[in-house]
């Protein structure tokens, strides 16, 4: 995800070359990168659905499973009608300076976008999310079908407005805000999972890495 979201080729050899172009021309990028809780992420962290599904995967991978987009797929079909919580909105979300907004499902936070890769095609819950600002966060407060899959096909199109509805909470470029939870809930790093947790502060840390492009 992380090499996609800097603008290098998805074919190792191509992102190579890329990559040795920019030593002999002395061409870099500062970035920023996010924080959740002590660890930090280059692309993304989530908690509540999307973590779920990285720990399914985690799971069938050590049962020899080869992780595909299909099985991602399946798998996040599977968990969200038949394992996670779909009735209970557990997560309030603080920022300094917005009142809390509570009765929460998941929260996505986005470093940049896209968030990830469904096969080629992005998904984006965060368009205006960058390495150069703070974080972004896209979060629901309903499992309902239609209203999921609306939200899902905004993240799949082509354009520059985050997916918009009643049931959709969005906030841009925040330097810091905290996803606290009635139940412990699964975090997870950019892609990586990292266990449950009832509170995850997340925070921008500008200009932390430079990186050759």
């Amino acid at each position: 995800m992380f090499t996609r979201a800097l603008g290098l080729p998805s074919d190792p050899v191509d992102a190579t070359g890329q990559i040795l172009d920019a030593l002999r021309c002395g061409r870099d990028r500062v970035i920023g990168l996010g924080m959740a809780g002590d660890r930090y992420f280059t692309v993304n962290a989530g908690l509540g659905l999307d973590a779920e599904v990285m720990r399914a995967i985690d799971g069938l991978r050590g049962r020899g499973r080869v992780a595909t987009p299909t099985l991602y797929l399946r798998t996040a079909l599977r968990q969200f009608y038949g394992v996670t919580d779909r009735h209970r909105p557990a997560l309030t979300v603080q920022c300094a300076g917005q009142s809390a907004a509570a009765d929460v499902f998941f929260g996505i936070v986005s470093n940049t976008s896209p968030w990830t890769y469904l096969g080629r095609r992005p998904v984006n819950p965060s368009p205006a999310a960058s390495f150069d600002s703070g974080l972004d966060l896209f979060a629901l407060r309903t499992m309902g079908t239609v209203a999921v899959l609306n939200a899902l096909r905004q993240m799949f199109a082509e354009r520059e407005q985050p997916p918009a509805g009643r049931h959709v909470l969005s906030l841009h470029d925040k330097a810091a805000f905290t996803l606290s939870s009635q139940r412990p809930m699964a975090l997870q790093v950019d892609g990586e999972y990292v266990g449950e947790h009832e509170t995850v502060q997340f925070r921008a840390v500008p200009h932390a890495l430079r990186v050759i492009v």
